[in-house]
């Protein structure tokens, strides 16, 4: 078993999603001692407060994933200049009821993609704010907005090319000596 088990969150529920695409391929660059684990968002209902003291089973599913988690993954798209609403409902899901955020505490690492020519830059500003909130110690640099174009994925679903791979390699380097800097 590895030493440091990632929570995985993808904020697309698309089939031929580029950021599934990117979170598949990123976290083969890891070290070895980190493993990753998707966790799934597209089956929790809509949050309601009037849920709180009755979660449903995908929402205790997803809290129990973030709490055996040592660190987070955000791997988001972005949807008019904004993170999905599928992944703020995940965040709040999991950040309520009020002072039982299994979020709060656990390193993260925001990255996305898209056919933009900015990447994801302002979904994951949005992002970064709510994880402010939610006591989530997020990476800050470097920043990876990546902008998707032919060659990003080979036909295995890696990183297509060098400057790429060299680029995330360097992303995924820093995350994970963020990660290791603040765990227990």
């Amino acid at each position: 078993m590895s030493k440091f088990q990632i929570a995985v969150v993808v904020g697309s529920l698309r089939r031929d999603s580029f950021n599934q695409k990117l979170a598949n391929a990123i976290m083969k660059l890891a070290a070895p001692e980190f493993s990753f684990k998707q966790s799934q968002i597209g089956d929790l209902p809509l949050y309601n407060q009037d849920d709180d003291d009755n979660p449903a089973e995908p929402v205790k599913r997803l809290k129990g994933e973030i709490a055996e988690a040592q660190g987070l993954l955000f791997v988001t798209p972005e949807y008019n200049r904004s993170m999905p609403g599928v992944l703020k409902n995940a965040l709040d899901h999991a950040s309520r009821p009020y002072g039982q955020n299994a979020w709060a505490g656990k390193p993260g690492g925001v990255i996305g993609a898209s056919i933009g020519s900015i990447g994801t830059a302002i979904a994951q500003q949005h992002l970064r704010n709510s994880l402010a909130y939610l006591d989530v110690p997020t990476l800050g640099q470097p920043e990876a907005f990546i902008h998707v174009k032919e060659e990003l994925f080979d036909e295995a679903g890696n990183i297509g090319n060098e400057d790429s791979r060299k680029f995330l390699q360097n992303w995924m380097d820093h995350y994970v000596v963020w990660v290791k800097r603040h765990t227990d």
